[in-house]
């Protein structure tokens, strides 16, 4: 109960200088908001790339033929025929680390619609094992199979928006779209994936939301490619557990070279290398983060020591005066440390709520993503109790030895 008393009047103590207190606060104020503001952008920065780098699959290995103008493309295939599945089949056979591949071609479109609209969709012939590798979900119907593509079947997967699209308001299981001059049936839609950043690491990325899939044979067999194109725009193959993505890729690169006569018309994304390389990135932010807030941290501590100080010199009689009716040294150290501790709590909760809406801001105005966590508001509860005790512990010594006599004469 005494312990009750003496923090309500240390609270009513702090009040009474309102002013004062305020201005105490505001290094602490500003120096949990950063703490909060910088842990919460951070963890929201790590689930945003967590989540781009799971549509390119975080243990896939991703190999693109590269774009180029069609003088310097008859140049270059005069020593390469650019990426095949002869590539592919190549990979799979001598690398044995690997536990699943996929292929894709990108289709030209230049007609795409149904009975009731037109749509300008992108159109991808894939391998059935595409599923899997581009972690996509199916919301109706089914995906690709591979008898499918064994049997080059005129059958597609829709996204979202082109099912909203092409079929609004019905049902587009088992509906006709013409691509070109083929007429294709859909057997299945996708569950939407929408991507916060259409790039990640200078790596384009988009949803498939507006894409359609049909089998790779069909594409390849019924629409028209330019003959110096690639037969294929990209394949995709996913390593084992254990196996470093840097050291497969390596040996990737070694393979293809040979195969291509050391022709560069091919490029390779490695995912779990763009997640350590923004990893590093965010590092570098939170260390520049957590020093501003460790200096706003530093000021607010010295000016709470500051302002205990000075409350020791005003109350210097009243000192006296406890220490002249029985208290105790440490009943005069345990009132000004919960003073102390009333000043960083205050600070604490304001600072806790600053950071919050600093983060929102943040947000607001750069598009960043936000990740609200538990630890952040610990850590910072954290932070402030420790400031509280290392920067009151002095003046509350420095109150419990006054002499009870000079503090009585004190004026």
């Amino acid at each position: 109960m005494n312990l009750k008393l003496e923090f309500i009047e240390s609270i009513e103590s702090l009040l009474h200088h309102k002013l004062r207190t305020v201005l105490t606060l505001l290094g602490m104020i500003f120096g949990v908001g950063a703490v909060i503001a910088m842990l919460s952008i951070g963890k929201g920065a790590e689930q945003e790339a967590l989540q781009l780098i799971d549509s390119m699959g975080l243990r896939n290995i991703i190999v693109k033929a590269k774009i180029f103008e069609e003088s310097k493309l008859k140049e270059i295939r005069e020593s390469s025929l650019g990426l095949t599945l002869q590539d592919l089949n190549a990979v799979r056979e001598t690398l044995p680390f690997l536990s699943a591949y996929s292929a894709s071609k990108q289709v030209n479109v230049y007609a795409l619609f149904s009975f009731a609209g037109t749509s300008d969709a992108n159109v991808y012939g894939v391998t059935p094992t595409h599923k899997v590798m581009a972690n996509l979900g199916i919301k109706k119907g089914r995906f690709l199979l591979p008898i499918d593509d064994i049997t080059y079947a005129q059958v597609c997967v829709i996204g979202s928006r082109v099912a909203q699209v092409l079929f609004p308001g019905e049902d587009p299981l088992g509906k006709h779209i013409k691509i070109n001059h083929a007429w294709l049936t859909v057997v299945g839609i996708l569950k939407d994936k929408s991507l916060t950043r259409e790039e990640f690491q200078g790596i384009s990325l988009k949803g498939e939301q507006n894409n359609i899939y049909i089998p790779l044979q069909t594409a390849l067999k019924m629409f028209r490619f330019n003959l110096l194109e690639s037969e294929i725009d990209e394949f995709r193959v996913r390593l084992k557990k254990g196996i470093p993505g840097s050291t497969a890729a390596a040996t990737l690169v070694h393979l293809l070279k040979r195969r291509h006569k050391e022709t560069d018309d091919y490029e390779m994304i490695v995912p779990e290398a763009l997640l350590e390389q923004h990893r590093k990135t965010q590092n570098i932010f939170t260390i520049v983060m957590a020093c501003i807030a460790g200096i706003s941290l530093l000021v607010g501590g010295i000016g709470i020591m500051n302002i205990m100080l000075a409350t020791v010199l005003e109350r210097t009689r009243e000192i006296g005066l406890r220490r002249a009716v029985g208290a105790r040294q440490k009943d005069i150290k345990r009132q000004f440390i919960l003073e102390t501790f009333g000043v960083s709590a205050m600070g604490g909760v304001l600072g806790i709520l600053f950071g919050f809406g600093l983060s929102v801001i943040i947000s607001a105005f750069t598009g960043w993503a936000v990740g609200w966590s538990l630890s952040a508001v610990m850590l910072s509860v954290g932070v402030c109790a420790v400031i509280g005790l290392v920067f009151g512990i002095y003046p509350a010594v420095q109150a419990s030895r006054l002499d009870p006599i000079e503090a009585l004469r004190h004026d």
